[in-house]
């Protein structure tokens, strides 16, 4: 299985072949096509995300020791976000998760390419998948 480093370096390159943000931003829009979405009984109050300004719904199912996210979003660029993070942090341990550094979002520029709003929904979508794989991990450790 690759790595979460390999899969940012990926990401990483993918993004290099772009001079500008437009067509950055059209990247992201292109990788929001190919989102995991979510089972529409799940775009409910409690997979909402918080802090975001776009709705982002986000689930996560514990599968063979491993987190499974799925995700949507009313706009198209933040389900582009979401869909990079889901790239990354998806079928991960809870411990490859919550350790996870996520140096790919400042070398592809991300974060000082957002506005001041869609940035918070980043911080918001990834301290989400975070404490989705906290309290997997105290469940397994439970018993």
């Amino acid at each position: 299985m690759t790595s979460i480093e390999e899969i940012q370096e990926q990401i990483a390159n993918e993004f290099e072949v772009f001079d500008d943000w437009m067509d950055r931003y059209n990247y992201l829009i292109e990788l929001a096509n190919g989102l995991p979405l979510i089972d529409e009984s799940q775009k409910n109050q409690q997979n909402l995300i918080q802090g975001c300004q776009s709705r982002v719904w986000l689930n996560a199912d514990f599968v063979g020791g491993k987190v499974v996210f799925t995700a949507d979003s009313d706009a198209i660029i933040t389900k582009g976000i979401i869909a990079l993070l889901i790239r990354v942090l998806s079928n991960r341990s809870p411990e490859e998760i919550i350790s996870a550094e996520l140096e790919f979002i400042d070398r592809i520029g991300l974060k000082q390419n957002l506005s001041p709003t869609r940035a918070n929904g980043l911080v918001s979508m990834i301290r989400q998948m975070r404490l989705y794989a906290i309290a997997y991990q105290a469940r397994e450790s439970m018993g």
